[in-house]
């Protein structure tokens, strides 16, 4: 039975995960909570159940790999060069300064200077997957925090190579360590170049080819080869398979195939992901736990509230808003998947001790399982607090919004808060009809693209009143609301309605329990893409079967009563 033993091993894996993450929805925490806790159950240092860790941990790369190459199709080139100065500088700054925290504590807990200089290495990276994860339950992936985030940790992923590279040759002369440091940067020049290269001219091609086949399974193999193909080609590079995976997809999002791509390898990445947060779980020791607790806490303790004040500083030079500083530093206290790689490297080479090696572990796996609940406990304190008066001004103050121009005021105007494709198609079509608009965004590289265009503005959370009372709400006719957040939706749209109860509302949401707290709220008009998507797809289907325009209306405007 030993050749069943990686099938029962999987089994088993994926029915306590079913079982972990389905207990932690019914109490409405985030699900890589209960994938986490089901690994540290399962594993080798609670119950047991599961001995073929190596096996697991394997297919779990599988899933790091599928993460981070959705994650390139979904980020692209365009928004990887808005984002280049706060990720390159501001992420470089972050693992110095991080370094730098790593070894005061060191210092200051008695460590050897080598041992508190590696520990700063270590806690100066973040979990890529746990936060790309988070990110995508929490639907802001493309919000200013989760660009600024995703920017941050591309910087710490390519910084592995260099600290790679440092451990094994630290007793090394300095030109030795010199020459391997070149030796590496050629490498992975070489590979990027190589990549590049492949992704611009060879990709599409061999893509267009698998898809003229029409067959579905060979595409999705293609898609998978070409993710795994570039991830395991910047390993043997010297580079992490997760940013070999990210460079891909970030090319093949460049090409017509990119949504294709992504729709059909996303069943695969979520399963295989789920097999990464488990074989995670089974790295923490819950006996090293109970035999140093004040030790793990001080660490851990220093590492939360250490890298929180400094990855949220990131930003805050950068000149973003509050809310997007408030959620970077939430959202990157925790030491990375990386770090492990890290930590095992030094142990075999004898430059930490045993006891660093688990401190490193099980910080890191307590860590990144409070990153979810800090990143919900976040949101529900930012929205509590700008509903204050004094919590409103202060963030407001912060904000520093665009003044209007006073000696025009805007009247019957639309109020469109959250400037994205659909706001901006719909900007296009009130400036056709001569009808005013104002635009409210939290991403300062939207405000100076509209300050460009001339189009009136304010920087700010729409969610804050003191923000809303900037753009002439009572004066205004419509206010249309697009953000995904549904927290962010509700405070902007109550706040909005107690400045002005006329006011009508066209607000955006995705999910059907939104829908009665909105409607009591206030708001006229409740959008769901995906269903308006599908009534489109309805009528031009009716259409063709000869109903007339006023038959194929009436259906569709049933349709949209019972489900909204």
């Amino acid at each position: 039975m030993n050749e069943l033993g990686l099938l029962t091993s999987m089994a088993l894996v994926l029915g306590i995960a079913l079982i972990g993450g389905m207990a932690v929805r019914l109490i409405r925490l985030p699900v890589i909570i209960g994938y986490l806790l089901s690994g540290i159950i399962i594993g080798p240092y609670g119950l047991g159940l599961v001995q073929d860790v190596e096996n697991v941990e394997t297919l779990a790369t599988i899933g790091v790999v599928l993460l981070m190459f959705s994650l390139g199709i979904e980020f692209s080139l365009k928004t990887l060069r808005q984002i280049g100065k706060v990720a390159t500088v501001g992420g470089a700054a972050q693992i110095v300064t991080t370094v730098a925290l790593g070894v005061m504590v060191g210092w200051l807990l008695g460590w050897p200077i080598r041992e508190a200089i590696l520990f700063g290495l270590f806690i100066s990276l973040s979990s890529t997957i746990i936060v790309l994860k988070t990110l995508m339950d929490r639907g802001e992936l493309g919000s200013p925090h989760g660009r600024v985030m995703i920017g941050i940790l591309l910087v710490q992923d390519l910084s592995v190579v260099p600290m790679m590279i440092v451990l094994p040759s630290l007793e090394e002369s300095g030109i030795a360590l010199l020459g391997s440091l070149g030796l590496a940067v050629l490498k992975a020049a070489l590979f990027l170049g190589a990549i590049f290269v492949l992704g611009f001219w060879v990709f599409p091609w061999f893509m267009r080819k698998a898809a003229e086949v029409r067959s579905r399974e060979l595409f999705l193999l293609t898609v998978v080869c070409l993710a795994i193909g570039a991830a395991f080609g910047a390993y043997y590079a010297g580079l992490s398979i997760a940013l070999g995976a990210f460079v891909a997809g970030l090319l093949v999002s460049e090409s017509v195939y990119a949504h294709q791509a992504l729709a059909d390898i996303r069943p695969l990445r979520d399963i295989f992901a789920v097999l990464f947060f488990v074989a995670l779980g089974m790295l923490i020791d819950p006996s090293f736990v109970a035999a140093n607790p004040g030790e793990v806490g001080v660490i851990v303790a220093a590492i939360v509230l250490g890298k929180f004040l400094i990855t949220s500083l990131v930003p805050r030079v950068f000149g973003y808003s509050d809310k997007t500083v408030l959620f970077v530093g939430s959202g990157l206290f925790q030491i990375g998947e990386f770090s492990f790689i890290l930590a095992a490297l030094a142990l075999e080479l004898d430059l930490i001790s045993n006891d660093l090696y688990s401190l490193t572990l099980t910080a890191a796996v307590i860590t990144i399982l409070l990153t979810p609940l800090a990143m919900n406990a976040t949101s529900v304190l930012y929205h509590r607090l700008i509903q204050s008066e004094r919590g409103s001004r202060f963030f407001a103050g912060r904000l520093d919004p665009v003044p209007l121009d006073e000696g025009k005021p805007l009247m019957n105007h639309v109020v469109i808060c959250g400037y994205g494709r659909v706001s901006k198609n719909l900007g296009r079509v009130l400036e056709r009809r001569k009808f005013s608009y104002l635009v409210i965004d939290i991403d300062p590289r939207v405000i100076d693209s509209a300050r460009e265009k001339g189009i009136p503005c304010v920087y700010g959370d729409a969610g804050n009143s003191e923000i809303l009372a900037q753009a002439g709400l009572g004066r205004a006719r419509v206010l249309v609301v697009t953000f995904p957040d549904p927290i962010a939706t509700k405070l902007t749209v109550e706040n909005a309605r107690r400045m002005n109860p006329r006011l009508d509302v066209v607000a955006r949401i995705h999910r059907d329990e939104d829908t009665e707290e909105l409607r009591n709220l206030g708001v006229a008009e409740l959008v769901r893409p995906e269903l308006e998507a599908g009534l489109e797809i309805i009528r031009h289907t009716l259409h063709r079967f000869g109903l007339t325009t006023q038959e194929i209306l009436y259906i569709v405007n049933t349709l949209r009563e019972e489900e909204v």
